[in-house]
């Protein structure tokens, strides 16, 4: 995403769209209330008797609904400026997508969205492919702001009745092959190679490719599936490629809160738990999924998390929205997808 105007005095900020994931980063930002500025197609009919035909106008409208897939954000409500022929008042819905430009304007920005829009802005997303594999199988997915994409699975073929330490050196080199496909498609930044045992000691032996090599950062899994691409995430071998990822981030917090959970620490999750440390100034870290945010503003009863939100941001505590999409996030919504990190701990005896 780019910035190309910012006039927070007025509570402005133009963005240009430029990727798929850049949608999600404004599902978080935009709030019903918001003004959205921006060229859009609409149906414009010049006389009762004409057929309505399409062209790009200039709208201007206060946001009411906002509705994100995987690639389209769709931003409705009533139209408070536009031209002539299109009546304030009537509804229109912003399909926002790369290559769109949007303004946005709130009465006021909260540091968290300030925050998002920053981490969206960011001038590089670093590309980083997960391979996890041992002597049978191995599955490759490529990172996204929204977490691990798993892209293939392929299947090695192997003596089970063999008791072996070796793994078919075929198999290694159908794993490096689409490795180099990889790379060569994604221009990685890094490869995380991961396995149980020593698979992967064994595989970077025998790769000659030392473009590729430069570019490997070795792990442990305990299995081998997709769940072992969660695992891999938060293994400290790999926070040196992941540090500006946003989803290793997330989890390592998610984790941290079902730790304080298990040792009864410094922690409470739910809405009406977290609504009262949150008014009480003892939040350090909110943990809100996007998954949450989206149910509630579907039913109309997002107004008390939004409080809770605001409230924290006032006091100086950090607000973290962590996607629904990687295993932490489901882990976060399986408590209710709201929880706290405090600063102290609260009794209630």
């Amino acid at each position: 995403m780019k910035i190309t105007h910012k006039n927070l005095k007025q509570g402005e900020v133009k963005v240009l769209v430029e990727t798929p994931e850049d949608l999600w980063y404004l599902s978080q930002i935009i709030d019903s209330g918001d003004s959205i500025k921006g060229k859009t197609p609409r149906k414009i009919k010049p006389t009762e008797e004409a057929e309505a035909t399409k062209r790009m106008v200039f709208i201007a409208l206060t946001a009411e609904k906002v509705e994100y897939t995987a690639n389209t954000l769709r931003v409705g409500g009533k139209i408070t400026e536009g031209p002539e022929d299109v009546p304030n008042g009537s509804y229109h819905t912003f399909s926002v997508e790369p290559g769109s430009i949007i303004s946005i304007q709130k009465e006021h920005w909260y540091g968290y969205q300030l925050d998002r829009l920053e981490e969206a802005t960011e001038t590089k997303l670093a590309k980083i492919m997960i391979c996890v594999f041992d002597r049978e199988e191995a599955y490759f997915a490529i990172m996204k702001r929204t977490g691990a994409e798993v892209l293939m699975q392929l299947k090695g073929e192997v003596e089970k009745k063999r008791i072996s330490t070796k793994i078919a050196s075929n198999f290694y080199e159908q794993i490096i092959k689409q490795l180099e496909q990889y790379d060569e498609r994604y221009k990685l930044d890094y490869i995380i190679l991961a396995s149980p045992a020593f698979w992967k000691e064994e595989l970077y032996k025998v790769l000659k490719n030392d473009a590729l090599k430069k570019k490997i950062i070795q792990a442990t899994c305990s299995s081998v599936d997709e769940q072992a691409i969660s695992e891999v995430l938060k293994r400290e071998e790999v926070a040196t490629a992941l540090k500006q990822e946003r989803t290793s981030k997330e989890m390592i917090l998610v984790e941290k809160v079902l730790s304080e959970i298990a040792k009864k620490g410094a922690v409470v999750y739910g809405i009406k738990a977290t609504e009262e440390t949150a008014i009480a100034g003892a939040v350090e870290i909110l943990l809100v999924t996007d998954t949450l945010i989206h149910k509630l503003r579907e039913e109309n009863k997002f107004a008390t998390v939004d409080s809770i939100m605001r409230t924290v941001d006032k006091q100086k505590g950090k607000v973290a929205i962590i996607s629904g999409e990687h295993s932490g996030g489901k882990k976060l919504d399986g408590i209710g997808g709201i929880a706290a990190l405090l600063r102290y701990k609260l009794s209630y005896e």
